[in-house]
């Protein structure tokens, strides 16, 4: 059990009753509504084509997924390399990488 919250933490994550809220997971709702919306009115580029720019450029590295910030207008596309969590923020509008932790 000790080695699993070991793995746990190095991944960035951690054991909250906050992320089980239903108000968690009404605003991450929200956010993906938001952006269902968005890309069907032509303001945001699809999620997939957005994947498939970035995706060749994370070599070695696991895609984990996306999530959508409606306020930022922007996607925050996860992923593990080496036992570390990357992500890579991207301009829902145009695509632009806005930025990349390492």
């Amino acid at each position: 059990m000790k080695s699993a919250i070991s793995c746990l933490v190095a991944l960035g994550l951690t054991i909250s009753p906050i992320a089980a809220t239903p108000a968690y997971a009404q605003d991450r709702r929200s956010d993906q509504s938001e952006a269902r919306k968005e890309m069907s009115a032509g303001r945001v580029i699809p999620l997939r084509k957005i994947e498939a720019r970035i995706l060749p450029m994370m070599k070695g590295a696991e895609y984990i997924g996306p999530a959508y910030d409606s306020t930022a207008m922007a996607y925050r596309l996860k992923f593990i390399r080496d036992g570390r969590v990357l992500y890579v923020d991207v301009d829902a509008r145009t695509g632009r990488i806005l930025g990349r932790s390492r």
